[in-house]
C-alpha cells in the first residue's frame, strides 16, 4: 500500500510540473505576466499564515493585530480602485492583492531591504504592500488622514501604470506619473527639496533612468513629478496617458513621448530642464 501511495504522488507530481510547465510556456511571451505569476505565487508562499479579507476589488491578508483595521483599509483602498481608474480611463484586468505589514521591519524584509526603509507602501508586479495604519496615524480621524496622506492612491496608480504599459516603463516615468495622479486627487505633494533658496539641482534623465534608487530621493522624487507635471501643462493631461499606452505598445520611452508630442525627444529633455530652472 506504501509503494502505492508514492506511486500515485509521483504520478501526481509529474502531471503538476507539467501543468506548470505549460502556464509559463504559454505566459513567457509575456514577461509582464510571467513576473506577476512568479511575485503572486512567493506572496501566497510568504502570506499564507496570514489573516484574509475579500473586497469588491481586493484581496487584502493582514495579520490579527490589524483585524480591527481591515475594513477601513479596504474603504480606502476601494476608493483609490474608482478615483485612479477614472483618472486613466480605465480599469485594471483582475483583482489586486493587498498585504498589510504590522510594522516597518516586516515591510522592508518582504523586499530584502534595509531594516531602517520607513515606506508606507510599496507596489511591485501585481500587488500593493502596505504599512499598517495602525502603526503611523492616530486613531482620531484615521480615516480620513490614511485616504489624504496614505499610500493608496499612489500605488494604485503604480499599478496602472504597469497595467496600461505592460510592464514597459522606468522608474522615474512611473514615479512621475504616480505623484502626478495622487496630487491631481488627493492635494498630497512631497515638500519641494529646493526651499528656503536653497540651490535648484536636477539630475540628466538617462541618469535619472538608470540609478534613479542611488540618487538623492527627495530630487529624484521632485524631478520626476516636474516631468509629469511639465508634459501636462506644455502639452495637454491626456498627452501623459497616451505616452503610456505607447509604452504598452512596445515603444522606448524615447519613442512614445516623440510620437505623442510630435517634437524630438531632445528637444523635448531641453525644454524640460529650462522648465524646472524656472519652476523650482
Amino acid at each position: 500500500m506504501l509503494g502505492l501511495k508514492t506511486a500515485v504522488s509521483a504520478k501526481s507530481m509529474v502531471l503538476v510540473l507539467v501543468f506548470v510547465l505549460l502556464i509559463t510556456l504559454l505566459i513567457s511571451k509575456n514577461s509582464q505576466a510571467l513576473m506577476r505569476f512568479m511575485v503572486g505565487q512567493e506572496v501566497n508562499l510568504k502570506t499564507a499564515h496570514f489573516d484574509h479579507y475579500q473586497s469588491e476589488h481586493y484581496d487584502i491578508k493582514y495579520t490579527p493585530v490589524d483585524e480591527p483595521y481591515v475594513k477601513l483599509i479596504a474603504g480606502v483602498a476601494e476608493e483609490a480602485y474608482d478615483t485612479v481608474s477614472s483618472v486613466f480611463g480605465l480599469e485594471p484586468g483582475g483583482r489586486t492583492i493587498i498585504v498589510v505589514y504590522p510594522d516597518s521591519s516586516s515591510l522592508s524584509q518582504s523586499f530584502g531591504w534595509d531594516k531602517d526603509e520607513n515606506a508606507m507602501g510599496v507596489y511591485w508586479a501585481g500587488s500593493i504592500r502596505i504599512l499598517s495604519p495602525r502603526e503611523w496615524l492616530e486613531e482620531q480621524d484615521m480615516q480620513l488622514k490614511f485616504a489624504q496622506e496614505g499610500p493608496m492612491v499612489h500605488e494604485f496608480a503604480h499599478l496602472m501604470v504597469d497595467e496600461i504599459s505592460r510592464g514597459n516603463y522606468n522608474r522615474w516615468w512611473t514615479e512621475g506619473m504616480a505623484q502626478y495622479v495622487e496630487k491631481k486627487i488627493t492635494g498630497f505633494e512631497f515638500p519641494s527639496p529646493f526651499a528656503e533658496g536653497k540651490k535648484i539641482e536636477y539630475y540628466p534623465l538617462k541618469q535619472l533612468a538608470k540609478r534613479f534608487d542611488e540618487l538623492d530621493q527627495s530630487i529624484a522624487y521632485w524631478e520626476s513629478l516636474q516631468a509629469a507635471e511639465y508634459i501636462a501643462d506644455r502639452y495637454g493631461e491626456a498627452s501623459l496617458f497616451n505616452i503610456t499606452r505607447q509604452l504598452g505598445q512596445g515603444k522606448s520611452l524615447e519613442q512614445a513621448i516623440e510620437n505623442t508630442l510630435a517634437i524630438s525627444y531632445t528637444e523635448w529633455e531641453e525644454g524640460f530642464y529650462l522648465y524646472i530652472a524656472k519652476e523650482a
